[in-house]
């Protein structure tokens, strides 16, 4: 299998939902949610995209970096690549339902495994959601990360021992879910969450916790004071409200601001390894990926999730080489070109 094959499998089963555009930039499904586009006008879901299109890099090649390790430690566990899979629920009404719920995340968890890293399972309105992405994180020995919805504090606290039983690596919350108004229309209220409360969650695991949706300074500083081992620098791809930045605009201020307290990851746009090595440069220690890996299961189920991965790895393998990084310490801002 290849990737234009993956592509054509998936444009088939996914017909209606998702048209596997050649450049997936959000103008064409702009609004459609649910559906893979972004809300509103598709300003979110475009300015992600666009944001790390207008970051520039700077060409070198008279260096020693002629085989770059890519390898990165997240949560103690060594992975081959700093590229995760993002958390993606909703495989019937966003998707087409052309795979089911359980064996779709299934593909991603064990996809990302087979590629040497590591994928998250999400939550949302059907109890379906969660209770298949912690099965399919328990079939692959605990190798993954689930991510809960803001719910009521007892029920995160639930949720999270969930997760710990079945030996989750790391667990979390995508606090950019508050105004799901979905949730509370299927009797499972979120909304956002004060220190206080956060405080209270994070106090009843031992695991590592992460914040999910942080998208300016002042929160990035509450999610450390918070104790939160991880924040994802993220707008929900552009799924939730319609006008925020894309995440390469704001990532260097919060990377500015607490680099080396929190584990940061970025998560918005990413299409390739060149997108992969532009994040890591405007300080993210990992990515997440989401709408490729939708594209990976439709297309070619775990194997094809692997190939995705696989892939961004030797596009950013390539990218390091033309532009002398020989390890991901190396990716710092250098590579990047101002005017």
């Amino acid at each position: 299998m290849n990737m234009q094959e993956l592509k054509k499998n998936a444009r088939e089963k996914m017909k209606g939902y998702c048209r596997v555009c050649r450049i997936c930039d959000g103008v064409v499904c702009a609004g459609e949610v649910p559906g893979m586009g972004g809300t509103g006008t598709g300003a979110s879901f475009k300015a992600n995209v666009q944001a790390l299109a207008d970051v520039k890099l700077n060409l070198r090649a008279l260096h020693d970096a002629k085989s770059p390790d890519i390898s990165c430690e997240i949560f103690g566990r060594k992975l081959s690549m700093p590229i995760l899979s993002a958390p993606i629920t909703g495989s019937e009404y966003n998707m087409g339902g052309a795979v089911p719920e359980a064996e779709f995340i299934h593909m991603v968890i064990s996809g990302s495994k087979q590629a040497g890293t590591m994928g998250m399972c999400g939550d949302g309105g059907n109890p379906v959601f969660y209770s298949s992405g912690l099965s399919a994180i328990e079939k692959e020995g605990g190798h993954g990360i689930a991510v809960i919805k803001p719910r009521e504090n007892h029920k995160v606290i639930e949720m999270i021992k969930r997760a710990q039983d079945i030996g989750a690596v790391a667990v979390g919350m995508d606090v950019d879910g508050a105004g799901l108004v979905t949730m509370a229309l299927m009797g499972q209220p979120v909304g956002p969450k004060n220190v206080k409360e956060l405080k209270d969650i994070i106090s009843h695991t031992k695991l590592p916790f992460i914040l999910k949706g942080i998208m300016t300074v002042d929160e990035a500083k509450l999610a450390v004071e918070a104790g939160a081992r991880a924040i994802v620098v993220s707008n929900h791809g552009g799924r939730i409200l319609d006008y925020t930045p894309g995440v390469a605009e704001v990532l260097p201020a919060i990377a500015n601001t607490v680099k080396g307290k929190i584990t940061i990851f970025a998560d918005g746009g990413v299409r390739s390894g060149v997108d992969v090595l532009k994040y890591l440069a405007l300080g993210a220690d990992a990515v997440l990926v989401g709408r490729p890996i939708i594209i990976g299961a439709f297309g070619g189920g775990s194997e094809g999730v692997r190939l995705v991965l696989d892939t961004m790895a030797g596009e950013l393998k390539q990218a390091m080489i033309l532009t002398g990084c020989s390890n991901l310490e190396e990716i710092t801002d250098r590579v990047i070109y101002r005017n």
